[in-house]
């Protein structure tokens, strides 16, 4: 982290914590109102639940214990570190509440929902290896039968899961809604592109790139698997005639750097297949029948089958151990969600010589311990009296 990221995890966790305190407002004020139902402040309650929720747990897997703000110390700015046990005991009773109170369907497309609250559950579990709770969470999502993956049978179909002008569809669980308006659109979609590509209206950063030659990822993976073609473009962008860029998010009629109209996918259904059948797995330490069933519905569709019938791509249960298989997943988890914001912390619940070794293979390059967390910003060390910045800072800023 340089002079020039820093700002960025700072900003970050400003953010965060504006949300939050947002969320706090709507959980201290909305019991209060005097003409609204009890079943509504229950249920504006629990979204509200569901977004600090959602906040507290990308700052506690980033930064690991912090300052817990909720409704009670909303005007005190001196909050003592929590630990990160703490952390996950607030996000869990959060996420209980929001799955109780939440509705089947959102009032408006973006809304939390109770399989939103069951799907962040079930991440929370698979977080802290938590499997057993992890794959039955995951389940009743499976068996509600409120979800299906949309058909694929050519690269370009993905653009009904990925498009800039797709509203909602059948695999959406939560999303954080985008639409073609400056400033109320998928900003990084702008470090993927380069103008010459016209896959954005805006043009692009190209800052975020790989090579096709040296990039073991990209070479490893089938190119009969309709993601690959999907996801890259090749392009050079000034380093060669090897360069790859991502494409997943494009909207070539984007009308600004931050107008993109694709929505950032926080919950598909692939996300609960995929989560199924590793935490099956690890909670029994053996693939089952009903584990692979779901890592192969995805495979499937990544191939342009249909989703739910046997074909010919299909992973084999005698051919794999425990290791094996969660191994497979966590490869089929790389592909469905690259750019989707989850590797990095994908492999952090995996624990530091796993991630280490995936790296090291992928990239070559050594992970240093002390970029497994951001630093607490100066900012916050300096006006929360309650910390102590010799003891308080994470290692080795």
């Amino acid at each position: 982290l340089n002079s020039t990221n820093i700002p960025r995890t700072d900003e970050g966790w400003r953010l965060f914590y504006l949300s939050i305190r947002n969320a706090n407002l709507v959980i201290q004020n909305a019991p209060k109102g005097a003409r609204i139902s009890q079943a509504d402040i229950a249920k504006y309650v629990a979204e509200a639940k569901f977004l600090r929720a959602y906040n507290y747990f990308w700052l506690v897997r980033n930064w690991g214990g912090v300052p817990i703000r909720t409704e009670a110390t909303l005007t005190e700015p001196n909050v003592k570190r929590s630990t990160a046990d703490e952390v996950y005991n607030l996000i869990i009773a959060d996420l209980k509440e929001a799955e109780t109170n939440l509705p089947d369907k959102g009032a408006q497309v973006g809304r939390a929902t109770k399989w939103a609250a069951k799907a962040a559950l079930a991440e929370v579990y698979f977080t802290r290896n938590q499997y057993a709770e992890a794959r039955d969470k995951a389940d009743e999502i499976i068996k509600s039968g409120q979800f299906s993956l949309v058909p694929v049978t050519v690269a370009a179909d993905f653009d009904k899961v990925f498009g800039p002008t797709v509203v909602t569809s059948p695999e959406e669980i939560f999303y954080l809604k985008m639409t073609r308006q400056n400033n109320l659109g998928m900003y990084l979609a702008m470090f993927a592109h380069h103008p010459g590509t016209r896959l954005h209206g805006a043009g692009g950063f190209f800052a975020h790139y790989t090579d096709s030659q040296t990039n073991p990822v990209y070479k490893n993976w089938d190119n009969n698997d309709l993601r690959k073609s999907y996801n890259w473009v090749n392009w050079n962008i000034g380093l060669g005639a090897n360069s790859m860029l991502c494409k997943k998010f494009s909207d070539a009629l984007a009308p600004s750097g931050t107008a993109a109209g694709n929505d950032f996918p926080i919950y598909r259904y692939t996300d609960v297949l995929l989560m199924y059948a590793e935490a099956a797995c690890r909670a029994g330490n053996a693939p089952t029948a009903a584990s692979m069933e779901a890592l192969n519905q995805v495979h499937r569709r990544a191939y342009g089958k249909p989703a739910t019938t046997p074909s010919t791509v299909d992973f084999k249960l005698a051919d794999y151990t425990a290791e094996t298989f969660n191994d497979l997943v966590l490869q089929e988890r790389g592909y469905e969600t690259q750019y989707e914001g989850k590797r990095w912390l994908d492999l952090k619940r995996l624990g530091t010589p796993k991630l280490k070794q995936i790296i090291k293979a992928a990239t070559g390059k050594d992970v240093a311990d002390k970029h497994l967390l951001w630093p607490i910003p100066v900012g916050e060390l300096n006006f929360n009296t309650t910390l102590d910045p010799s003891k308080d800072q994470n290692p080795g800023y």
